[in-house]
């Protein structure tokens, strides 16, 4: 498998060990091997990544798995995979993280639930902007919020492609949006997508929760 060049931007190491053992509470230990394997990142399967912030985890990296993910399963099984993938990283170890500290709070919880929302959603950017070289931004429209990723890992070195490719980082806020608004489920799409040839990664989330 072609691998993919290192981007020099990169996450906490903390990440990308929330990361590999998401992939394996979705897929098994030896799915997991196979997926790492195929990506050029067997070195992990013996020496598993320091739980720490030191940003040691390479956008190419996320890129590896989204690819190995993809030439597993085939784009719409990898595209399943990918999203569960999300909503367990979230779900293990993201939710965790400073910026959303207060989220499980009762002052938080008694709010509306659009205010949950207002708050919670830039809490989630905020993190990436902090801790990885990740920036995210949030804006808020009349019925939806745009959720943009300026720098993304998913797509690093892809061009080319016919439709977005980032169902991990969709993954990621639905899971995200489900732990916010006391667990509601919202739809997220991915709109624009770098490896399409748009500048950014864009998410468009609609305010009203599914039913």
């Amino acid at each position: 498998m072609a691998s993919i060049q290192k981007s020099g931007l990169a996450y906490p190491n903390k990440f990308g060990l929330i990361l590999v053992r998401a992939l394996e509470e979705v897929m098994g230990r030896n799915g997991l091997n196979a997926i790492l394997n195929l990506g050029g990142l067997s070195h992990y399967i013996e020496h598993p990544l320091p739980d720490n912030l030191e940003k040691g985890f390479d956008f190419a990296e996320v890129a590896a798995i989204n690819l190995a993910l993809e030439d597993m399963y085939g784009p719409r099984g990898g595209r399943g995979l990918s999203l569960r993938v999300g909503r367990a990283i979230f779900a293990d170890g993201l939710r965790n993280f400073g910026a959303l500290a207060g989220v499980g709070d009762l002052a938080f919880k008694v709010l509306p639930l659009q205010a949950k929302l207002r708050i919670g959603l830039p809490a989630v950017a905020k993190i990436f902007s902090q801790i990885s070289d990740q920036h995210s931004t949030v804006e808020e429209k009349d019925n939806e919020f745009i959720y943009t990723i300026h720098k993304c890992s998913e797509c690093t070195g892809r061009k080319g492609e016919e439709k977005p490719i980032c169902f991990i980082a969709a993954g990621i806020l639905q899971e995200s949006l489900k732990w916010v608004s006391g667990g509601n489920e919202f739809r997220v799409n991915e709109s624009r997508c770098i490896a399409t040839g748009d500048s950014v990664c864009e998410y468009v989330i609609q305010k009203e929760p599914l039913s």
